[in-house]
């Protein structure tokens, strides 16, 4: 995913599929492999109210306070997870779970090979989801995860600085999996890496609607986007948010790959 071109033609892309059901694994259900390597840390993101990339009517969603991991789920807590989770191991996973790219870059089912701090790919948004209840947590939304990834390392919403938004698009553009986590930079709120690690799971991936090809075509085909899916966004220079809608809108729930990884979140009671 290295190196990604603008929107500037149009991109063939499977039309988004619902990710129901599933099996979700228990926290109770962790062994001793998961004793040596905790999940991450969380960091608390206050309540606030952000502009989505798409809004039906213009006007600002609010998000309650909530906890995030700090950074995205690594190849370690991952391995620890599916120690304690064989069904999850990638000899075991239900075809119907993941697609034959699950963890194929693993040397064994257990091992996760490369940096154990790197975040972890090739999961598949039930594995993702399985992990995060395992772990006691839940996948973030895409408004908490939007939201979250506005903020710089001093300000809770950075998007209209332009700089800013340029030096994320090109952390967007030019993301590398095999870095360790905390490698970008942390935000104010304590968050690391939501820019130029990994593309990340959010719970409600597939309520992802992009537009499409306006160039006097009567008929709408969501088998693609472009930049023309530009009509009707709030900002049209986030660039980077318009590759982050379209690659969500490519994704099935048992869609994996290299450059897809997740981190947990928790309501703030948790």
């Amino acid at each position: 995913m290295r190196r990604l071109l603008p929107l500037l033609l149009a991109i063939p892309l499977p039309l988004a599929a619902q990710a129901a059901g599933g099996a979700g694994a228990s926290p109770s259900g962790a062994g001793p492999a998961s004793a040596a390597v905790r999940p991450a840390a969380m960091a608390t993101v206050p309540a606030g109210r952000y502009m989505p990339l798409y809004s039906p009517d213009t006007r600002p969603v609010r998000v309650e306070a909530f906890r995030m991991d700090v950074h995205p789920v690594t190849r370690a807590q991952f391995a620890a997870f599916v120690a304690a989770e064989p069904r999850w191991r990638r000899s075991r996973v239900k075809p119907v779970f993941a697609d034959p790219r699950y963890l194929a870059d693993w040397p064994s089912d257990t091992e996760p090979g490369g940096d154990a701090r790197a975040p972890v790919t090739g999961v598949s948004w039930f594995a993702a989801r399985a992990y995060c209840q395992w772990a006691g947590r839940r996948l973030p939304t895409v408004d908490e995860w939007e939201y979250a990834a506005r903020a710089d390392e001093t300000r809770a919403d950075a998007m209209s600085d332009v700089a800013h938004k340029r030096r994320v698009l090109e952390l967007t553009t030019d993301r590398d999996a095999a870095d360790p986590v905390r490698s970008t930079f942390r935000t104010v709120h304590g968050v690391w890496d939501l820019h130029g690690l990994v593309w990340e799971w959010v719970r409600d991936f597939n309520t992802v609607t992009v537009g499409t090809d306006s160039r006097g075509t009567s008929s709408r085909d969501a088998q693609l986007y472009c930049a023309a899916g530009a009509e009707g966004a709030t900002d049209n220079e986030n660039y980077a948010a318009f590759l982050r809608y379209a690659f969500r809108a490519s994704l099935e729930g048992r869609s994996t790959s290299a450059a897809l990884g997740f981190r947990c979140a928790a309501d703030l009671d948790r």
